[in-house]
């Protein structure tokens, strides 16, 4: 049984917010994988919600004239992955929402509801970061724009307040433009499972060179929020390609991140497993780029 209080149904942005607004204290649901398991378990027992599953505005993928991709958070994980525009220009992200739990899950769960939930094991998170994805937030009043790094605040806390709706998560042309991603979940079972640690590396190669010429690295489930690795993308820049530059993202990657321990996994398994992932993830992404023979 799920104790809702009330449920009301949002067919514009405008609509969404105005109802939030109204009744401050209840939580939007959209696909509902998230937000009707904590109902059921008692965590959320007796609230009211705002769905927003029905506003097309916040759906779909959009290539801007600027070069800036433009992703509804209503968008679910299986259409990221299949719309040509991802496959074409960032398919780093459509592969990482791929990982989300089970086909059922992947068909109804939306990539706003995954960033909004503010958990650090969430697939998508990673290669966002990595992309420095920016994130429109309405709120009735003109909104704000935000960068994803600034949006999470702690283990399940994020950067919403009362009205506040995440309607577009936004790539920049000049942040995939030449770059090439890979993401990289382990966990306890190879399906539906959350991630035990996780890194998407985002890179840009010149192949003629043999340079690796910008890098960045994501992980998720090595600290309270998704974690870039920054000390060791400075360290990285400007490597020749080569076996000393993964060996040396091992290094330095153990170094930098600060997993904890918890029944899934121990810091220094973890640890281990960073580094190792890390430099498979930046192997993959300079053998994308033409940097080395596949």
């Amino acid at each position: 049984m799920y104790d809702i209080e009330n449920y009301y149904n949002a067919e514009s942005i405008k609509e969404a917010v105005s109802l939030l607004k109204e009744h401050p204290d209840a939580r939007i649901i959209s696909g509902g994988s998230d937000v009707l398991i904590k109902i059921r378990e008692g965590k959320m027992a007796g609230t009211s919600l705002v769905s927003i599953r029905d506003i097309k505005e916040m759906q779909g993928v959009t290539l801007m004239d600027s070069g800036d991709i433009y992703i509804g958070a209503g968008t679910t994980f299986s259409h990221v992955t299949n719309d040509p525009v991802i496959q074409k220009h960032i398919p780093v992200l459509g592969e990482a929402v791929d990982q989300v739990g089970g086909p059922q899950v992947r068909n109804i769960g939306t990539i706003g509801g995954n960033v909004c939930n503010g958990a650090v094991s969430a697939d998508s998170a990673p290669s966002l970061f990595s992309l420095n994805a920016m994130l429109r937030i309405a709120d009735g009043e003109g909104g704000r724009t935000v960068p994803i790094d600034m949006f999470y605040l702690g283990p399940g806390k994020v950067d919403l307040h009362c009205g506040d709706v995440l309607t577009h998560i936004i790539i920049p042309g000049k942040e995939y433009q030449g770059y090439h991603g890979h993401y990289i979940k382990y966990s306890m079972r190879n399906a539906m499972d959350i991630a035990t640690l996780s890194c998407s590396v985002v890179s840009k190669v010149n192949a003629e060179t043999n340079i690796l010429d910008d890098v960045r690295i994501t992980f998720g489930v090595a600290a309270p929020v998704p974690y870039r690795c920054k000390k060791t993308e400075a360290a990285l820049k400007g490597m020749e390609i080569g076996e000393a530059l993964y060996e040396k993202i091992k290094t330095l990657v153990r170094e930098e991140i600060n997993p904890r321990d918890s029944w899934r996994a121990s810091k220094e398994f973890r640890l281990q497993i960073g580094g190792e992932i890390a430099a498979r993830a930046l192997r993959e992404t300079v053998k994308l780029a033409g940097g080395e023979p596949s």
